[in-house]
């Protein structure tokens, strides 16, 4: 099944489920927009990419950079503790670092899965095969993918959807050809297809999340030339850091 281009392959729409409040800007969104962080019995607080692990939680909405800010100026600390009634908690300095890493891993193992499964393509000869008898449902491109060779697979994709003239193009994901190469296995991994709709739908959970904590909002790909998903909600900005301590 195809998926209309004109709608997003992402949990961020209306009915996107249950939803989940920041503790630090507190705003309530899809718990798939959002980020776990697990507190573990002895208190150590750390990112639960997957949103699996057992045990309290609590959930972010922000930034890197807010949520690097949140933590040196001890309003993370702050609002754990609210949360949790004042039990003893570790943060570690570098919570933001270890958070991306794991927001990385968690999207580029289910490339991984996908990629096994067959439903994931690389290579622009056979991207640009399948999207122009409209059997790809998600296109993106590598950081350093070079714009000659993403123009000419966009409008294939287009050209499959019978989208020409809205400016869908697929997402340029934050990681580079050499970090996609390493995760898949794979060499020079440019650019990247998925085949099946379910699929996308899988992928956009862990993309939407590790995008927005970039602070690149949501464009988790299909872009219609409408304006991108670029819902990143509230920005966490000193102010807001500031207002919510007390």
């Amino acid at each position: 099944m195809r998926i209309p281009h004109n709608e997003r392959v992402s949990s961020d729409i209306a009915d996107a489920g249950p939803e989940r409040t920041c503790i630090l800007s507190g705003a309530a969104e899809p718990r798939d927009a959002l980020v776990r962080l697990a507190i573990s019995p002895d208190g150590l607080v750390l990112p639960d990419a997957l949103a699996r692990a057992p045990g309290r939680g609590a959930w972010i909405g922000i930034s890197r950079e807010a949520l690097e800010k949140a933590v040196a100026k001890g309003k993370l600390k702050g609002a754990l503790a609210r949360a949790f009634k004042g039990a003893a908690l570790t943060i570690p300095d570098d919570l933001a670092q270890r958070t991306e890493a794991a927001l990385i891993r968690a999207f580029t193992d289910r490339l991984g899965l996908e990629l096994k499964s067959g439903r994931l393509l690389t290579g622009s000869d056979r991207i640009a095969e399948h999207a122009r008898m409209g059997k790809v449902a998600w296109l993106a491109h590598a950081a350093d993918a070079g714009e000659d060779g993403s123009r000419k697979l966009d409008q294939a994709w287009r050209v499959g959807e019978d989208a020409e003239g809205t400016g869908m193009a697929g997402v340029t994901l934050p990681l580079d050809r050499t970090a996609l190469s390493v995760a898949l296995g794979r060499d020079n991994v440019v650019h990247l297809a998925l085949t099946d709709s379910q699929a996308a739908q899988r992928l956009a959970v862990p993309l939407q999340r590790l995008l927005r904590f970039l602070g690149q909002g949501e464009k988790t790909g299909q872009n219609n030339g409408k304006g991108s998903a670029d819902r990143a909600g509230p920005a966490l900005d000193d102010d807001m850091i500031e207002g919510r301590d007390g």
